[in-house]
């Protein structure tokens, strides 16, 4: 499958409110099959936000990580999924990409929703892909 470029800007319009809204919910609290700002996991989060801007992903991250298209790491903008190998192989975690550099995700590890370097040391070592949701997986 072909990677796809850079967001067309109609994209980025809705990425921005993906990011916006993810961040809104810094420091909500972790918890495992969490889907509310009450308590999150990583899928639930990113299931949730998604959801409020329109966009459905399926509640589990492998499923998560078959949806969208692939986005090479150098492409990767405001708004993309992505995912990191964890627990076991595969993806195992997610979280919303807010730029090149920088992700915002539900890591069970800190307990609250927090932003992330993509080049962290732990990050690094565990990144898996990226994928970006096209529009017309928006609700009609």
């Amino acid at each position: 499958m072909p990677l796809l470029p850079p967001a067309p800007d109609t994209t980025r319009s809705r990425a921005g409110e993906i990011v916006t809204a993810a961040l809104a919910l810094r420091g909500a609290p972790y918890r495992n099959g969490g889907t509310t700002p009450d308590g999150f996991d990583c899928s639930g989060f990113t299931q949730y936000v998604f959801a409020r801007n329109g966009l459905e992903l399926p509640r589990d991250v492998h499923d998560q990580f078959l949806r969208g298209a692939p986005v090479d790491e150098a492409s990767l903008v405001a708004g993309d999924l992505v995912f990191f190998t964890t627990t076991g192989p595969g993806p195992t975690h997610v979280g919303i990409a807010i730029d090149a550099e920088q992700f915002v995700h539900a890591p069970s590890s800190t307990g609250v929703v927090r932003v992330e370097r993509l080049s962290s040391s732990y990050w690094s070592k565990r990144y898996l892909g990226a994928r970006r949701l096209e529009e017309s997986m928006a609700r009609p």
